[in-house]
């Protein structure tokens, strides 16, 4: 799950936003003042959404974003004006004065677009190395010569075998392999 680091110029407006997050149910990480605390955080934390202004006491929040890594997502909250400057499209942008429910709300999508890419990643289909594919291999042509089964025969039986063992599919393959030379 995305942890929050809260990060503006003034420790007086971080603090608003945080009380904001915190009363809605969200709990913030840390609250930072510079870029540099918030790039201190990425050797503790995997993923994080960071909340900013414009300028921070150290640097723009352009110069943060494109230092933070990958897994990290930016929430710019600026004045119309400034967002306006902005030309690069990846950056997430509330325009100031802020509405109570705009923000939450914003927030809510991105955990909710957050958890989306999480599940959709989950349920990718595991890519087998090659050795992993030999060895499946193996035990396919050893169930196609034994039992006289076709190749998605074999596969669909050591599948099947894997899920209702639930073990692995190269396991399962390891299995019949060990089996197979008794």
């Amino acid at each position: 799950m995305l942890e929050i680091i809260v990060a503006f110029g003034k420790e007086s407006d971080a603090s608003v936003i945080k009380k904001i997050l915190v009363r809605d149910g969200y709990s913030v990480s840390y609250v930072c003042t510079s870029g540099a605390q918030v790039l201190s955080k990425t050797d503790e934390i995997d993923e994080a959404l960071v909340i900013c202004g414009y300028r921070l006491n150290d640097m723009s929040f352009r110069e943060l974003h494109d230092n933070l890594p990958e897994n990290y997502k930016l929430l710019l909250i600026a004045s119309a004006g400034r967002i306006a400057e902005i030309t690069d499209n990846g950056i997430m942008s509330l325009k100031m004065p802020l509405s109570r429910s705009e923000f939450v709300d914003t927030i809510s999508m991105i955990f909710a677009e957050d958890r989306k890419a999480k599940k959709a990643k989950r349920n990718q289909p595991r890519k087998h190395s090659d050795e992993e594919k030999e060895i499946i291999n193996k035990a396919k042509s050893i169930l196609m010569d034994r039992n006289n089964m076709t190749e998605s025969e074999a596969h669909r039986y050591i599948q099947k075998n894997s899920m209702n063992s639930g073990t692995s599919l190269v396991e399962m393959a390891e299995m019949i392999i060990r089996l197979s030379r008794t």
